[in-house]
């Protein structure tokens, strides 16, 4: 058989309901919602210790909120491409 007629059996045998893809992206958000937390928390904290500090903490707290971030955009995008 061609490589194409393998590449669609094999996609149509991995069909993953959508009710699970969801559950699937639900607890893969929890990670980058933990992570967020800890990144602003500590952040905060830093900017209690060290006021003088609070620019440059800033711009890393925003940095790496944006490097969490993308790892909930990747799970959103794998979600839809599951639940299709």
């Amino acid at each position: 058989m061609s490589n194409i007629v393998l590449a669609q059996q094999a996609a149509e045998a991995v069909s993953i309901n959508k009710g699970l893809a969801a559950i699937g992206y639900g607890l893969g958000a929890i990670g980058p919602g933990i992570g967020v937390g800890l990144i602003f928390a500590a952040v905060i904290n830093g900017t209690a210790r060290q006021p003088e500090a609070q620019s440059k903490l800033q711009g890393i707290g925003y940095a790496t909120f944006v490097l969490t971030e993308v790892l909930a955009l990747i799970g959103i995008v794998i979600y839809f491409i599951a639940s299709a």
